[in-house]
């Protein structure tokens, strides 16, 4: 019998972000479950294209009020849920759940809930001591639920990316996105003269282009930043939907902003940025990965948690400099230029999950592409190894093969993906995880290197990272609908970026 598990959402973007991990997780778990998540209007739509979440059911306005919530109640009864995991926080989620009458709810025995929950689990302010990524997760691994840490990401798709490129397109490049809000509160604002003058550093400095973003209520802190730059911005305050400023985020080549919804919305996408810190703590909510750097003063009254300041000076958000922030954006900006190299059908004959050296073949003109680092182009190759997660394939030896192309041909890294397709991971093409990782360790300009492979995936690849693809015709595939070229082998391949470079 199918499980059907429902999540009770959070309520702010921001944290919604930073559930993701432990709804993976649910779902690795649960592998053939249905999994239900419950969440307001407001942030649904950051979760609408997440392959772990079979439905989204909308807390709407008309749920509120005791009429509200029992009509609520009804409908989740009638969907029949075995399992409800509540990373909302409110005595309103277990409520509702026990009011459904959903035979398990799990959830932290805080808000005065522990009587209307079946799996409490113990509270001792822990949200001041855990990161909120592992705070969600400690929901399941409390409930004896394996649950890994792992980045958050959210899946966007072609078209939304090419979309949100083509509304940047007008701007040159490097692009640097920036977000003065918070919705929490002033104590979390940087101040919007120093905003300013990063951007203004920034376009004299590296002949780029600033994009201001900011909610509705956010327009007027948005628009002292915009009438102190006289060129290459793009106003979008108030401008956009919550997907558009997904999308439109991800095609930054660097972000500049306070801790916010959007700051996570920027790791979750892959996006490099700098986060400012006032009132609260990046322990606590800081950015995930190592792509992002923090930048917080060190003064004695911080971090407080208050949304505005007590002592009425903001002391934190006036100690923090714009060389500061500027040092570290610049940092992070990217430089070198790659090809990325499919591998099987590619590089080496497609032996359908080759885990053996005698099926091994490298094709003959290989040594074409050592032209390539001639012209200052990396070599990195990106290969999916879902026959690791089938069992058919020994991981020890894709290592070996790879480090085969590094040390005989000059290749700079090489990345793979052990998952399988219904893992809905990062990594696998044509999700650019991989090139993220890749931009991230050696400031990779993806927007001018290119990816060569012969499968639909890394034609698509190349496109969701704006870089160009080829397609060569020595796999399976002779025809990509999605590939900027199309060539018989590597030679060719070899020559046309030469030439296009």
């Amino acid at each position: 019998m199918t499980d059907k598990i429902l999540i009770r959402g959070v309520n702010w973007i921001g944290d919604a972000v930073m559930t993701m991990p432990a709804i993976r997780a649910l779902k690795k778990a649960y592998p053939g479950s249905k999994l239900s998540l419950l969440v307001k209007p407001a942030v649904a739509s950051v979760f609408e294209k997440n392959q772990d979440i079979d439905e989204i059911i909308l807390y709407e306005d008309r749920f509120k009020g005791i009429f509200g919530r029992l009509k609520l109640a009804y409908a989740l009864r009638k969907k029949g849920f075995s399992k409800a995991f509540l990373f909302q926080n409110a005595f309103d989620a277990a409520l509702i759940t026990f009011l459904a009458g959903i035979p398990e709810r799990i959830g932290y025995d805080r808000d005065g809930r522990k009587l209307l929950l079946t799996n409490p689990i113990s509270f001792n302010n822990d949200d001041r001591k855990l990161h909120h990524i592992d705070y969600y997760l400690n929901i399941l691994k409390a409930s004896g639920i394996p649950a890994d840490c792992s980045d958050p990401w959210i899946h966007l798709s072609i078209d939304e990316r090419l979309s949100a490129r083509n509304v940047l397109s007008r701007l040159k490049r490097p692009v640097l996105g920036i977000n003065p809000g918070a919705a929490y509160g002033s104590a979390k604002r940087w101040l919007p003269e120093r905003f300013a003058e990063v951007a203004g550093w920034f376009i004299k400095d590296t002949g780029g282009s600033v994009v201001i973003f900011g909610g509705r209520d956010e327009e007027n802190i948005a628009y002292e930043i915009d009438k102190r730059l006289p060129e290459n911005k793009l106003f979008l305050a108030g401008k956009t939907s919550i997907r558009e400023l997904v999308s439109l985020i991800s095609e930054c080549d660097v972000f500049l902003t306070n801790d916010s919804g959007p700051m996570h919305v920027a790791y979750a996408v892959g996006t490099p940025l700098t986060a400012i810190f006032g009132s609260t703590d990046p322990v606590l909510t800081g950015p995930s990965g190592n792509n992002n750097r923090v930048i917080k003063a060190d003064i004695s009254c911080g971090p407080c948690f208050e949304r505005e300041c007590k002592n009425r000076d903001t002391r934190c958000m006036y100690s923090t400099s714009s060389e500061d922030v500027y040092f570290g954006i610049k940092d992070m900006l990217p430089s070198a230029k790659a090809v990325f190299f499919d591998r099987d059908g590619t590089l080496c004959r497609d032996a359908d999950y080759l885990n053996d050296w005698k099926d091994f073949e490298v094709f003959p003109d290989i040594e074409s592409i050592e032209a390539l680092k001639e012209k200052d182009f990396m070599l990195i190759g990106v290969s999916n190894q879902s026959g690791i997660a089938r069992g058919i394939v020994d991981e020890p030896f894709v290592k070996e093969v790879n480090n085969f192309f590094i040390d005989k041909y000059g290749f700079d890294d090489f990345y793979y993906c052990p998952h399988g397709p219904d893992e809905h991971c990062s990594c696998r093409k044509p999700e650019p995880g991989m090139l993220f990782t890749a931009r991230e360790k050696y400031k990779i300009d993806l927007k001018a290197s290119f990816v060569v492979g012969d499968k639909d995936a890394d034609m698509l690849l190349a496109k969701a990272v704006g870089a160009k693809g080829i397609l060569v015709r020595t796999g399976k595939q002779q025809e990509s609908e999605h590939a900027d070229f199309t060539v018989s082998n590597l030679k060719e391949a070899t020559d046309l970026i030469i030439a296009d470079g």
